[in-house]
This record gives C-alpha cells, sequence and structure tokens, in this order.
C-alpha cells in the first residue's frame, strides 16, 4: 500500500491557519474585510482580553442566505472571484477563500446573518459544523470567535503578550478607518472604547481620531495623478515625526499594504526635512486599475506588486517634495481659535500689527475671539479643511521669500538667537541655521565641478586602517571629481596636497576627514545621496558653533542669508532651525488676553 494519502480538509485547514491566522491581528483583518467586502457602512469590533478570549465583528452588510452562510465555511469558497480571469481584476478586500475556514479550524465560531429575507446561525467547533439553525432578521453579520487556538497549543503558546497583541489590532483598525472614512468603525477592548469614527467621508476627521487633534492640525494635503495612478490624502509637517514605521499608511485601492519600496521613496522626500531614524506621519491612498497590481503574493494580501513602480515612484517623490517646498514648515507655538462663526483663522500667520494689547483685550471682552483647541473638538472639526486649504493657498502663491524678516535682539547661552517681527518672537539655533545655508552653498559648488583648488603648503597626512584603505583606493576617482589632489604615502597613508577652493580654510582638515568617512561608510553610492551628505558634512563642520558667541551684526548677517535659503526650516540634518511665538501667543500666556 502507498505511503501518500490526501489529507483530511480539517487537517489542510489547521495547517493553512499557520500562514493565513498568525495572531489576533490576523483574524481581526480578515472578518473587518469581509465586513467591508460586504458593503457595511458600520463595523463594530469587540474584543475580550485583547482577542485573544474572544473577537466579535458585527456589521451591517448585506448579509447571506442559509447556503452561503455554510459553504462560507468550506475552503476555496469565495464570491469575489469566478475564472482565472478575475484574479488578474481584483476589486475586493478578500478573494482567496481561506479565511474563514482557517479561523474555525483553530477556534470556537458562531456566525450570525440575515440577507433581509432569511437569517442564519451557525455553529462550529474545531472546524466541524455543529449546528445551523435560523435566527433573527436583524440584517448584517455578526461573527463571534472565540477560544483561538485552543486546539493548536503550540500556536497558542507563541502568542504575544495581551499589550502586544492589542497593539497589533489597533494598528490594524486605524488604517482601515483611514483607509475608508466613510465607513463608522467601533473598536473596543474589554468594554472600553479605543476608536470610533463618525463615518462621514472626512479623512481629516478619522485623522484627527487616531492621531490626535494636534496632528491634524499640522497636516498638509496632497492629491496629484498621471495616466496610470491617482494619489490623495495627507503628509505631516517634519516636526510631527516619530520614530516608528506604522505611522506611514499606504493603502492602494483602500487596501492596508506593507511596502517598503514606497516607504523608501516618502523618507526619500523627506530627506533633509526630517532627523535620520524619524518616520513623517503619511495617509496616502493610490488609486489603480487592478490590472496593474498584483494583491495575490501573499495569504494575507497586505504585500502588493506594482507592474509601473517607475512612474508611481516619480509621481509620489515629486508630489511629495513639490509640497514641502511650498509650505510654511516653521514650528510655532500656537493653536486654532475663532473670529467670528465665518472665520477661522491659524493665528500663528494672523498679524496684530494693526492691533494695540488694548484692542486685543476689547475684542476679547466682547467675545468675538474664541480658542479652539482639543476641548472643543466640534469646532476644529468643522473648520479645519478650510483652515488648512486657505492657509496653503496663502503660502504656495507667495512671491517673496518664505519667512519674513527678522531683526536679532540677543542671544540665550551663546546657542539660540532671538529675534522678532511684527508678528511676534523668534528662536533661531545658530549652529542649525549657518548649517542650511552652508549646505546649499557647498551643494552648489559640489554640483558645479569647476575644479578650482587651493595648494597646500603643509600637506595634510591621514592614516587608516587596512579595510578602510582599501574602501577609500576604489573610490579615489570621488575625491578627484570633487578637486583634491592626493597620493598615496606609505602603508593605509595618504596625503592630500590640494583640495576645492570652496572648502573652509580654517576648517580644512576636519572637513576632508568627514568626506573620508562618508565615503568609507556609504554602503551605496548613489551620487545624489553621496553628494548631498558630503556637504552636509561639510557644512556641519564649518558652522558657528553652539554656545559659540557672535555679534548682533553677525546674527544680522545669518538671519538675512537664511531667508533667501530654498528651506530655512531645517538643518542639514533635518532639525529644525527656527521656532516661532506668535504676538497673540505671547500676550495670552501674559495673560494679557483672557482664555
Amino acid at each position: 500500500m502507498g505511503k501518500i494519502e490526501v489529507m483530511s480538509e480539517n487537517l489542510a485547514n489547521k495547517i493553512a491557519a499557520g500562514e493565513v491566522v498568525e495572531r489576533c491581528m490576523n483574524v481581526v483583518k480578515e472578518l473587518v474585510e469581509n465586513s467591508i467586502d460586504a458593503k457595511s457602512s458600520e463595523i463594530k469590533i469587540n474584543l475580550v482580553d485583547s482577542g485573544v478570549k474572544e473577537i466579535t465583528v458585527i456589521d451591517d452588510g448585506i448579509g447571506m442566505d442559509r447556503e452561503d452562510a455554510v459553504l462560507a465555511f468550506s475552503r476555496h469558497a469565495t464570491s469575489k472571484i469566478k475564472s482565472l480571469e478575475d484574479l488578474f481584476y481584483v476589486d475586493s478586500l478578500g478573494f482567496r477563500g481561506e479565511a474563514l475556514p482557517s479561523i474555525a479550524a483553530v477556534s470556537l465560531v458562531e456566525l450570525k446573518t440575515c440577507n433581509g429575507s432569511v437569517g442564519t446561525t451557525v455553529i462550529i467547533d474545531g472546524g466541524e459544523i455543529k449546528e445551523t439553525k435560523s435566527s433573527d432578521l436583524k440584517k448584517g453579520t455578526r461573527i463571534t470567535v472565540k477560544n483561538l487556538f485552543y486546539n493548536t497549543p503550540v500556536r497558542l503558546k507563541y502568542l504575544r503578550n495581551l499589550y502586544t497583541e492589542l497593539a497589533n489590532i489597533c494598528e490594524y483598525v486605524n488604517k482601515m478607518a483611514l483607509s475608508f472614512p466613510s465607513i463608522r468603525f467601533i473598536l473596543t477592548n474589554n468594554g472600553k472604547v479605543l476608536l470610533n469614527t463618525d463615518g462621514s467621508g472626512n479623512l481629516l476627521k478619522v485623522i484627527g481620531n487616531v492621531y490626535g487633534m494636534d496632528i491634524t492640525k499640522k497636516m498638509i494635503p496632497i492629491e496629484c495623478s498621471n495616466d496610470d495612478y491617482e494619489i490623495n490624502g495627507y503628509i505631516s509637517y517634519p516636526e510631527c515625526a516619530r520614530s516608528s514605521k506604522s505611522n506611514i499608511n499606504i493603502l492602494v485601492n483602500g487596501r492596508v499594504i506593507k511596502n517598503t519600496e514606497i516607504n523608501r521613496i516618502i523618507l526619500d522626500a523627506y530627506y533633509m526635512h526630517i532627523p535620520d531614524g524619524k518616520i513623517p506621519i503619511v495617509v496616502l491612498n493610490i488609486n489603480v486599475d487592478p490590472i496593474l497590481i498584483d494583491v495575490n503574493v501573499h495569504p494575507t494580501k497586505m504585500d502588493i506588486k506594482f507592474s509601473k513602480m517607475d512612474t508611481l515612484k516619480e509621481l509620489l517623490l515629486s508630489s511629495i517634495k513639490d509640497k514641502l517646498d511650498t509650505t510654511n514648515l516653521m514650528p510655532s507655538v500656537g493653536t486654532y481659535y475663532k473670529v467670528d462663526e465665518e472665520t477661522v483663522i491659524d493665528n500663528n500667520n494672523y498679524s496684530f500689527e494693526t492691533l494695540s494689547l488694548d484692542d486685543k483685550e476689547e475684542i476679547n471682552d466682547n467675545e468675538n475671539m474664541i480658542e479652539t483647541d482639543k476641548e472643543n473638538n466640534i469646532s476644529v472639526n468643522n473648520s479645519i479643511n478650510d483652515i488648512k486649504e486657505e492657509y496653503h493657498h496663502s503660502i504656495e502663491n507667495e512671491d517673496d521669500n518664505r519667512i519674513k524678516k527678522m531683526y536679532p535682539i540677543g542671544a540665550i547661552d551663546a546657542t539660540y538667537i532671538v529675534a522678532q517681527n511684527e508678528d511676534g518672537m523668534y528662536l533661531i539655533d545658530q549652529h542649525a541655521a549657518d548649517e542650511r545655508i552652508n549646505y546649499e552653498y557647498y551643494l552648489e559648488r559640489l554640483s558645479n565641478h569647476d575644479n578650482k583648488t587651493i595648494d597646500l603648503l603643509v600637506p595634510i597626512k591621514i592614516e587608516m586602517t587596512n579595510k578602510e584603505f582599501i574602501i577609500l583606493k576604489e573610490h579615489f576617482d570621488l575625491l578627484l571629481d570633487m578637486g583634491f589632489v592626493i597620493e598615496e604615502f606609505g602603508i593605509n597613508t595618504i596625503v592630500i596636497r590640494s583640495h576645492p577652493y570652496w572648502l573652509p580654510a580654517n576648517k580644512a582638515e576636519d572637513c576632508i576627514k568627514k568626506i573620508i568617512d562618508i565615503i568609507i561608510s556609504s554602503e551605496d553610492f548613489d551620487s545624489k545621496k553621496f553628494i548631498d551628505r558630503v556637504a552636509a558634512g561639510v557644512a556641519c563642520k564649518a558652522s558657528v558653533r553652539a554656545h559659540e558667541v557672535i555679534s548682533i551684526s553677525d546674527m544680522e548677517s545669518l538671519l538675512e542669508k537664511l531667508r533667501y535659503t530654498k528651506n530655512p526650516f531645517n538643518c542639514a540634518h533635518g532639525r529644525p532651525t527656527i521656532i516661532s511665538y506668535s504676538n497673540y501667543e505671547l500676550a495670552k500666556m501674559f495673560k494679557r488676553i483672557k482664555d
């Protein structure tokens, strides 16, 4: 008798569950996606002990009749695709027909569903249907999953702790709420509400539900398209950057995905706007003809392939860079407030030039000025789209510099310049500001290749390890292209006899060592990034330091040069150069204006 036997369907489902259902989040994902495909307008996710004990998903979708309710738990049973051709034009979130039988194989499941005319209850234990009966006629579906992995204790053992499981579920549901703002999502754990959106279709409101109003006020709208892709959503100010990559929310035709290449494109667009290791908050929905993507890469369907990645990269990179380059990115202390029922103003941009403090207090006393902050979410939510549209429009149409002229009046700790103008007070990091100025200067010099050099009276000798020397020797051409004259000088040693004229003479050796360090430490030699890193490294070495005393005239010169840079808001390493305090906010801090 042969040794090969066909597995039972129950055993095959338990094995498939290892791919489809790794943790509680996967169960929530599959059930929520089914609810969305069922055209639901409200989805409730109720957890007990982070979903380990119980997960219940309730929707108001189209529901199922009795036959479909039973057949849904058969492997590869699906209503989403009928033929091979359908696989290349998938427009639903689920389609493989593996999720429900895989979940049912490793848990206790109760399904209640109604299509408006027939109500059905199906009870399944470990993949075996125990009971099928009639139920109430409330349209929609309610599915409860209890004791996940109770019959596969090895998998149960490797579930993360309850906090980790809950965090993963929250992250996923947040992304789905951002993906489908027209659907109301309610997430609870042990009766505590963790997320509650209103399903109004306003993406900015959902961002407020997920990230809070402070972040919502600092989101920049994005909308762009080419022949293949349409992109819309929001990107954050650089100051909102965080440490976790989970804050990049990429949605393709409403499907939450994880794609390292798209993440890299977004980080490239933010290059020099945020420090290394920081991640911006991004919510972008990419709409594309399903024929141009492949979602059938992994059972979780969170990784997809694009057939025209080059055109997507160009569109995404240029659109984000253009927005960042035309938006006032200066971090500021302030909130939004109302002047009257029709106008909402960002007080960081509102000019009090024509009002005395007595005038402002009179305005406040007459209750024509109402602060709008977290305690008044309705006002913020209703007006925030108008605020952002008006604010960004005004910035993008500026013909003058991106920041107004500032007048220095002193410095704090010989590090932070204190300046003022008619709009308020500014604190400027003197090193960061000088670094930005120098970076753009050196970037221009490196890009021009005029090869003017300065001969050194005393050559600079630099010793290295053998590994460093080998790497540097392989890239001697990079130094020669910049205008360096270098020679080998004994074992693992070089001498520099000439250097480009633009290197600061008093810090030439430090700058040369920095350039060599960049060459040795570079993992790849993308020419643009390499030039950027060299310009940033030299700029840092050449700039005025923190705690270095400079005169008022030097401060004036520094601030005026900063105004004419392409990006006056960040140094070459992404740190902020300026923080502003509006006249209104200063008056409020000193109680010159009543709250």
